[in-house]
């Protein structure tokens, strides 16, 4: 006979006499309790014969659960060593797949102390187990008294459990068998249940009992809370689709089922879009509004109206930057002549943008140059180079700041401002937006527009721009904001100091040339549908049109006359069917534009030359000369300035007369010349306004010229600010006053010393030929140049005494 436990071997005829063995029935997932009655089902071949067995005995059986239920042949360690003596009640049923269904009542604990096999089945040898700490004491009525309230608490939670189990429960043996029920009907693990069962200590028992049980009510409480959250959730779901179901129904008979399917279509948009949570309450709340309002009511318009911006806006879309520097700079290169500065700045952003992943903040820049030198046109190409969007804002004679925040909804016809106007054009969160002619924008009684531009062009401020139509946060900080302007002395000095600004100067004979063939005739040849063949123009005639019939730093103007003149061409090859095409000529020129409208500057070149001196001159459209002419007559001291001179401009020349008194001994001026003669300064072009010091110099050159009679050179001009002590301080627009003396043909210009850095940079962009630039930095430097004859030098002056000595020699005579 084969013994199955592995531990310890015993012989059949040894264990057979002792009386307690029982035949075992090992269980799989289940754990029987004292005093408990289950039905079980038996189908292992072992287990049945241990059953019959147990049939022909007393029906006496030990039941204990198996610690793995996929074993087939258990062992003793397989199985728990804690069970019960249990009674099969009834007689067993066969089952149609050969198993047999007992009902068995568990007698009391026990402990298997051994297994063997016989006859097929298995035998177990054990040892009742008794409860400990059964007697009646004051502890385990205190222990029962805990159990019993937690079981009723229990029982309130789970309906299955019985609550007249504990009635009338008094005496120590009941409160045994009771505990053990209680564990019955409670929701007890598989490895609770047996702690409970090999736990004979009826105190500690108890105590364990409560708190499982205590435990499994705090689940119940838990369980119970969700469970009423969960229905009184889908009781509000169900009453909501009842209510809206009641609305439909009420909207049909109204005649307002089209509006609600509108709304519902507007809502699952505003889902869609996954809104700001500010956004998509103020759109809910004007949705809800909707349904409650008559659909051609004043205020639904206003509400609808709010919300079609809302769902308009991108919030959340945005392009992918194209960041391919030789892309950028042949698109740069393609579309525009010139302008390397801008160029540079573009490429040097780009190049940090796709170094740098993190970089998000956009430069604001702010393209400051003369009307027509492309800075528009410019800004387009930026857009392109980095594959944005593109949205022009024309700030030019604004004067509201609600044109830029928006207007309030109490308003009628509310619109948002230009900004989120754009933003919606754009269709995207980081486009290129243009401000054109921000210093055009002026302010009156409905506020500052420059002032609301302020926060638009803060990085650190415009993530939660707000404007007063949507009054919710919307996020600027994606969009690259260039800006331009003619005039940056126009700008508010806080709105000047959130600007990059790029300076644009206007263009040369030879770039206004290049951009003419490159750009100007190409594009036009197209858009007029003629060839290179049917029309063409030499260099020759292009430099003449650009001297004679423009007077511009852009090139607008060159682009009207040359378009007028492929309409004229047109006109020729439609009248003549026989011309193929038509050659500009001088004559052509001349007949189809006539004479110029702009005439040069007329300077003083010959004769006389005494009183008179060449300065230099900025203006909007380039550079420019001027002749500033000065007369010496009797008088008591007066000084006239003729010309529409600013005060700056009247400065300098007060300026210069002091100066020039100061130096009065060593000029060989009399001393008294200021209280006995009359001072008149006049610049020609009387109706054209004129301001500024860079004319300091050439005021002074020419009063010196004047009061000592001693002619100034007329193939020199000057720019320079003067000071009292004779000083030459730096001026501005460098670059387009030497074009405007390359223009005129003169030989020598006259600048300040401090401008030397800047004349390093102009040689860089332009060719100066032969033009002699000299730098001063007093106003001896300048004398030594400006006169034929320096009138700071002693051979000069010895020459005039000698001259008033002969004078008056002969003057008897």
């Amino acid at each position: 006979m084969a013994i199955t436990d592995t531990l310890d071997t015993y012989s059949a005829s040894a264990l057979e006499p002792f009386e307690a063995t029982l035949p075992l029935l090992p269980l799989k997932n289940v754990v029987i309790l004292p005093k408990s009655i289950i039905p079980i089902i038996v189908g292992r071949d072992m287990s049945i014969r241990a059953v019959e067995h147990a049939l022909k005995m007393d029906r006496l059986l030990f039941v204990t659960s198996q610690k793995d239920q996929d074993v087939e042949s258990p062992t003793l360690n397989d199985v728990f060593t804690f069970g019960t003596k249990a009674i099969i009640l009834q007689d067993p049923v066969r089952m149609p797949n050969g198993a047999l269904k007992i009902l068995v009542e568990s007698i009391g604990r026990a402990k298997v102390e051994q297994i063997y096999e016989s006859n097929n089945f298995l035998h177990a040898l054990y040892v009742d187990v008794p409860s400990a700490n059964a007697d009646d004491s004051i502890k385990l009525h205190a222990l029962w008294r805990q159990l019993r309230k937690t079981y009723l608490a229990y029982t309130k939670l789970d309906e299955r459990a019985p609550a007249n189990l504990i009635d009338n429960i008094q005496t120590p043996t009941e409160i045994d068998h009771v505990t053990d029920t209680i564990a019955v009907h409670s929701s007890l693990t598989f490895q609770e249940r047996q702690s409970i069962l090999e736990t004979a200590d009826l105190h500690e028992r108890m105590l364990q009992l409560c708190t499982l049980i205590e435990k499994e009510v705090d689940i119940l409480e838990t369980e119970q809370r969700i469970r009423g959250r969960i229905q009184h959730q889908v009781e509000k779901g169900q009453r909501e689709y009842y209510l809206q179901e009641q609305m439909k129904a009420i909207h049909k008979e109204l005649g307002k089922e089209d509006q609600s399917a509108e709304i519902e279509e507007l809502r699952a948009k505003a889902k869609k879009l996954k809104l700001p949570e500010d956004a998509f309450k103020q759109v809910e709340k004007e949705l809800r509004r909707l349904e409650q309002m008559p659909p051609l009511s004043s205020e639904a318009s206003v509400s609808r109206h709010y919300v079609d911006w809302i769902l308009s806006l991108p919030w959340h879309t945005m392009t992918k930057d194209t960041i391919s520097i030789k892309q950028a700079q042949h698109i740069l290169d393609t579309h525009h002549a010139g302008l390397s500065k801008v160029k540079e700045r573009i490429i040097e952003f780009l190049a940090a943008k796709k170094f740098s992943k993190t970089l998000d903040r956009s430069p604001v820049l702010c393209l400051a140059g003369p009307p027509g030198v492309g800075k528009t046109s410019l800004v387009k190409s930026i857009s392109e180079s980095m594959g944005r969007e593109f949205v022009r804002i024309s700030l030019g004679g604004v004067r509201d700041e609600a044109e830029i925040r928006g207007h309030r909804r109490t308003y009628i016809g509310a619109l948002p401002g230009k900004i989120i106007q754009a933003m919606r054009k754009a269709r995207s969160k980081n486009p290129v937006i243009l401000l054109d002619e921000i210093d055009k924008m002026s302010r009156d009684a409905h506020g500052d527009p420059a002032a609301a531009l302020l926060e638009v062009l803060d990085p650190e401020q415009n993530k939660t721009f707000t404007d007063h139509f949507l009054d919710v946060d919307y996020d600027l900080s994606k969009v690259m904001f260039i800006a331009t302007a003619n005039v940056i002395e126009n700008i508010p000095y806080p709105l000047f100091d959130r600007l990059e600004i790029i300076n644009i100067s206007g263009y040369t004979e030879s770039e206004k040339l290049a951009i003419a063939r490159q750009f100007l005739i190409p594009r036009n040849l197209q858009e007029h549908s003629l060839n290179d063949a049917q029309f063409t123009i030499s260099d020759e005639l292009l430099k003449h049109i650009i001297d004679v019939y423009t007077k511009e730093a852009g090139v607008r103007q060159l682009e009207r006359i040359i378009t007028k003149l492929m309409r004229k061409t047109i006109q020729e090859l439609l009248q003549d069917k026989k011309k193929k095409s038509v050659e500009i000529t001088s004559e052509l020129l001349l007949e189809w534009l006539g004479h110029s409208h702009f005439k040069k500057t007329s300077l003083n070149t010959k004769g006389h030359h005494i009183g008179v001196a060449t300065g230099l001159a900025w203006t909007e459209i380039g550079g420019d000369v001027l002749e500033i002419e000065t007369s010496i007559l009797t008088g008591k001291g007066n000084v006239t300035l003729t010309g529409q001179l600013g005060d700056v401009m009247q400065e300098s020349a007060h300026a210069a007369i002091s100066y020039i008194r100061s130096r009065a001994k060593e000029l060989d001026i009399k001393g008294s010349f200021h209280t006995n003669r009359d001072t008149h300064i006049h610049i020609p072009e009387g109706a054209t306004p004129k301001d500024g010091p860079s004319a300091g110099i050439t005021m002074c050159v020419a009063l010196i010229s004047a009061l000592t009679k001693n002619p100034t050179r007329n193939d020199v001009t000057m720019t320079g600010e003067i000071t009292l002590q004779g000083r030459v301080l730096a001026i501005g627009g460098l670059k387009e006053k030497l074009l405007a003396a390359k223009q005129y043909n003169f030989s020598t210009v006259i600048i300040p010393q401090e401008n030397e850095d800047d004349l390093k940079d102009v040689r860089k962009e332009i060719d100066l030929g032969s033009l002699n630039i000299v730098l001063a930095s007093t106003m001896e430097d300048v004398l030594a140049v400006a006169f034929k004859k320096n009138p700071l030098q002693k051979e000069v002056r010895n020459i005039k005494k000698v001259t008033r000595k002969k004078t008056t020699s002969k003057a008897p005579q």
